[in-house]
C-alpha cells in the first residue's frame, strides 16, 4: 500500500501514553467490542511499558477533533481512531503535533499519520460460502450500513462466496444509513426474512441481526466479534476482526523507532481476519467441506475478487484469471450479478 515519510524520532516517555478514540462503546459487542479486544492485546503485551486511555461514544463531527486535539495537549504519543469519519479531524490535528503518531481508520496519509483497515471482505465470502449452502431458499439476506465502498465489497463478497457452491443464490439488501441502530436493524432483517431470506448476514454493529434471525426460525452470522452466545440456534460462524494483530505491530514499531506512515490493509494472512465457532450442527458437510477449502485459498493469499466476475448486467467486471487490484477493490461503486437492488445515491 502506499507510504509517506518517517517523522522524526523524539525520546518517547515511558510508559507510552497511547490513547484509543471509540465510535461507541465495547457494549456494542461488535466494531467498537472488537476494537477495545485489540486495546487489550497491546495492554496485555506491553504492560507497564504503556499507559492507555480510552474515550468512548465520540460522533464523527466537529466533537472528533476537539476530543483528539485535548488527547494530543495531554502527551499522548500515539492517538488510534477506530472509525472512518474520524479521518479529516484527525489529520487537521497531526498537523499540529509531529511528534505523535496519528493511527487512523482510513486512507489517507501525512508524515505523521498512518491508515490502517482490515479486509472483512475475505470473511463475508467465506460467510456466503456457508451461507450458499446452507440456504433452502436460495435468497440471503444482508443489512447494510452506509453506502461506501466497503460495505459494497463485503455485500459483494457474501454474494460471490455463496454462488460459488449455489450458483442460483440472490442477495437482498436493506440500506439502513447507520453503524448502529438496533431498531433500523431489526426491522430491516424482518423485512429481508419477509422477503424471502433464510441466512442473514449484516454490516453494522450489534447483535441484532443474528437475535432477529434466531426469533424468526432463520440463520445467520456475527460480524466483528463472536457472537454465537446472543443466537446459540441461529448463528453458523461469526467474521471476526483481530485488531491486536496490528495494534501489537504499530505499537512495537513506534518503540523501535521503526513505524512508518503508510496504509496497512491486512487480512486473514496476517492473521488479522478470523472465522470463528463455525457451527458444524448445523451447516452440511459439504459446506463446511467448500468452506475449508475457500479458507486455506484465501489464507494463502487468493484474492475473492478473481475474475470472471460480473456485475449486476451480465456484463464481465473482471476478466477469467485475472484479480483486482488493491486500486481497484478501494473505490468499489458496483455490485456483483445476484446482488438485488440498486447501490444508493
Amino acid at each position: 500500500m502506499a507510504r509517506a515519510q518517517q517523522p522524526q524520532r523524539t525520546a518517547l516517555p515511558s510508559p507510552l501514553p497511547i490513547a484509543f478514540v471509540y465510535l461507541g462503546n465495547p457494549g456494542d459487542a461488535g466494531w467498537t467490542y472488537a476494537h477495545d479486544q485489540g486495546a487489550k492485546d497491546a495492554e496485555a503485551k506491553f504492560g507497564s511499558k504503556v499507559k492507555v486511555t480510552r474515550v468512548e461514544n465520540v460522533p464523527e463531527s466537529a466533537d472528533a477533533e476537539r476530543v483528539i486535539r485535548d488527547l494530543a495537549s495531554k502527551g499522548n504519543k500515539i492517538i488510534i481512531g477506530t472509525s472512518f469519519g474520524f479521518q479529516d479531524f484527525a489529520l487537521k490535528v497531526a498537523k499540529n503535533f509531529p511528534n505523535t503518531v496519528f493511527l487512523q481508520s482510513g486512507y489517507k496519509l501525512a508524515k505523521n499519520y498512518g491508515a490502517f483497515d482490515v479486509r472483512m471482505y475475505q470473511g463475508a465470502y467465506l460467510a456466503g460460502v456457508l451461507a450458499g449452502a446452507k440456504t433452502k431458499t436460495n435468497t440471503l439476506g444482508f443489512v447494510a450500513s452506509i453506502p461506501i465502498p466497503e460495505v459494497v465489497r463485503n455485500i459483494n463478497a457474501y454474494t460471490l462466496g455463496a454462488r460459488s457452491v449455489n450458483p442460483k443464490v440472490q442477495t437482498k439488501v436493506v440500506w439502513i444509513n447507520s453503524w448502529y441502530n438496533p431498531g433500523k436493524e431489526k426491522q430491516a432483517a424482518e423485512t429481508l426474512i419477509g422477503q424471502g431470506a433464510d441466512v442473514l448476514l449484516q454490516n453494522t454493529d450489534s447483535t441484532t441481526v443474528l437475535q432477529t434471525a434466531q426469533e424468526k426460525g432463520v440463520s445467520g452470522f456475527g460480524w466483528d466479534s463472536d457472537m454465537q452466545k446472543f443466537a446459540p440456534k441461529a448463528h453458523l460462524a461469526s467474521v471476526v476482526i483481530k485488531w491486536g494483530a496490528y495494534y501489537n505491530t504499530a505499537v512495537q514499531d513506534v518503540m523501535d523507532g521503526k513505524w512508518k506512515s503508510e496504509h496497512i490493509w491486512w487480512g486473514m494472512p496476517e492473521k488479522a481476519i478470523a472465522m470463528e465457532k463455525v457451527n458444524d450442527q448445523l451447516l452440511p458437510a459439504d459446506g463446511i467441506k467448500s468452506y475449508e477449502m475457500q479458507l486455506a485459498k484465501i489464507v494463502g493469499g487468493w484474492s475473492p475478487f478473481t475474475g470472471p466476475i460480473k456485475d449486476q448486467a451480465g456484463v464481465v467486471k473482471v476478466a477469467a484469471g485475472v484479480s483486482l487490484s488493491d486500486a481497484e477493490l478501494v473505490p468499489m461503486n458496483w455490485f456483483v450479478e445476484g446482488v438485488q437492488g440498486n447501490l444508493p445515491k
